[in-house]
């Protein structure tokens, strides 16, 4: 039997595909190996509904945000291979999941925007460009964890909306130091400001609030698509929970920076099955 992961920072979707292509869904938390351990990543796969099925399987192709060096994938590999130990395990970055799940075989550029961001230029085999995404503090542009912090450092410096802060403190009931302890203490800072994008989205009328979201996805095509070679002539393929909810401002922003956008997709992995199956 064959498992397909694609592992984003908050998140991990699992699909069992067994020998008449039928299929079973399975989720745990994000592996990233920028914010997890091999014995982390370990226990949760221990403690979840895999220990089911984990002699069943023959191989994994795991596909995860943050597997973009030998060091990071070997995070990740080691408790695979210790978990599925009758499996041959695959550990690849999330890019080329979300090359394959959109372009197949066919070139294009790529970008992820969910918690973190990023994008690629393929050539329908492998990745042959890809603009360092840098990560939530010095980078991330358009993701959610980017959108969260920009939102959140408007709350904390008094630059909110008066309707909008008021509805927020209602919500959240955050003081300065619940904020900092989040970002500067606690585990897992990307995911904690990206939980507030979905607030931001619930008021994306307000024009001030989607002015700030327009500033966001303007630095993700400036800093990221437009340094591509002939990023004109190529279509953009995306995938993720922020430019699915964000879709009509990114279209939008797109036409500014002349670029076509083709397919948008939630979630990769059944898009994945399709290619691996």
């Amino acid at each position: 039997m064959i498992l397909i992961a694609d592992s984003g920072s908050t998140k991990t979707d699992w699909r069992l595909v067994n020998k008449d292509d039928k299929t079973t869904s399975f989720e745990t938390i994000g592996f990233n190996p920028y914010f997890i351990t091999s014995a982390s990543v370990l226990n949760e796969l221990t403690s979840s509904r895999l220990s089911e099925i984990k002699r069943e399987v023959t191989q994994v192709f795991f596909y995860g945000a943050g597997c973009s060096t030998e060091q990071n994938c070997k995070v990740i590999f080691n408790p695979l291979s210790t978990f599925f130990n009758n499996a041959r395990i695959e550990v690849e970055h999330d890019m080329l999941a979300a090359a394959r799940a959109t372009c197949g075989k066919e070139k294009g550029m790529v970008a992820i925007l969910g918690t973190g961001s990023n994008s690629c230029l393929y050539n329908g085999d492998t990745i042959v460009e890809n603009i360092a995404a840098l990560g939530f503090i010095l980078g991330d542009y358009g993701s959610g964890a980017d959108i969260g912090k920009t939102f959140i450092k408007a709350f904390l410096a008094k630059e909110l909306p008066a309707e909008v802060e008021a509805e927020f403190n209602k919500q959240y009931k955050l003081s300065t130091s619940d904020v900092l302890d989040a970002v500067y203490k606690q585990v897992l800072p990307n995911r904690f400001l990206a939980g507030f994008s979905l607030f931001v989205y619930n008021h994306i009328n307000n024009s001030e609030i989607q002015k700030m979201v327009e500033s966001r996805f303007e630095l993700f095509f400036e800093k990221n698509i437009c340094k591509y070679s002939n990023y004109k002539s190529n279509t953009l393929h995306l995938i993720g929970s922020i430019v699915y909810v964000y879709q009509d401002i990114l279209k939008k922003t797109a036409k500014k920076y002349n670029v076509k956008i083709g397919g948008i997709i939630k979630n990769p992995i059944k898009e994945l099955v399709k290619y691996h199956v």
